[in-house]
């Protein structure tokens, strides 16, 4: 089984000269302390216990940067820090790029300043970022972001709805399915995310609750299928 060792974190980019970063991004008197698992691993169940340590690692990162936001009145701005970081790092160009030993640091680090900047980051989430850089843990960003999103919503009281649609749906429409998951959840708030999703034929479904474990299908491929699952023609005999 994993130890566990405490780790410090500052959340502060290495300084670099002038000539090795042109751009060095903001620095903060920021700190935070989270734990981490130490890189001794099982042998009798190697896979299992890499996803767990994975998922360890991932859960203390995002714990970290909540703890930053939180401590800074930031908690929802970073929220929408990580939303733009999702959609960045889903382009698996971006990622294979991050993850890439062979690439240097330091031309890891000018790309990301250049991301920095156009996607208006803050500062902390900026260094955040650096920090995965460093320590060679950006391929953790997605579970992350799923991490992060869960913390967010603990601390917020959040409920988490999942909308599947065919085609994207209008903001009047989100709000009302937002107060019904509201109603059914008892949640302070409801956070909407949309996916499009082509097999649904037309309608939606709402995915909430913990991992996403309730669903309300409104779509036509459920009708679909449940009118196919009454219409057993398999015994009907046609009579020519």
């Amino acid at each position: 089984m994993a130890s566990l060792q405490q780790a410090s974190i500052s959340l502060q980019p290495k300084h670099l000269s002038s000539s090795q970063h042109p751009r060095s991004l903001p620095s903060l008197n920021l700190s935070f302390s989270a734990t981490f698992p130490s890189l001794k691993l099982s042998t009798t169940r190697p896979l299992h216990g890499g996803a767990k340590m994975s998922a360890s690692a991932a859960s203390s990162y995002a714990t970290a940067l909540a703890d930053v936001a939180k401590s800074n009145n930031t908690l929802d701005a970073t929220s929408s820090d990580v939303e733009k970081v999702e959609k960045i790092f889903s382009d698996p160009q971006v990622l294979e790029f991050f993850t890439n030993p062979t690439i240097d640091v330091l031309k890891k680090r000018q790309v990301l300043d250049e991301i920095v900047s156009s996607s208006e980051l803050q500062p902390h989430t900026a260094n955040f970022l650096n920090i995965l850089v460093d320590a060679k843990r950006i391929d953790l960003i997605k579970e992350i972001v799923k991490e992060f999103e869960l913390v967010y919503n603990e601390l917020t009281d959040t409920e988490l709805a999942v909308v599947s649609s065919v085609v994207k749906l209008e903001s009047q429409h989100l709000a009302q399915i937002a107060k019904q998951v509201q109603k059914l959840t008892g949640a302070k708030n409801v956070r909407i995310k949309t996916l499009i999703d082509p097999s649904l034929v037309a309608g939606f479904t709402i995915r909430y609750g913990s991992s996403g474990s309730k669903l309300i299908d409104m779509s036509v491929k459920k009708q679909l299928e449940e009118i196919a699952a009454q219409l057993d023609l398999g015994d009907i005999q046609l009579v020519v």
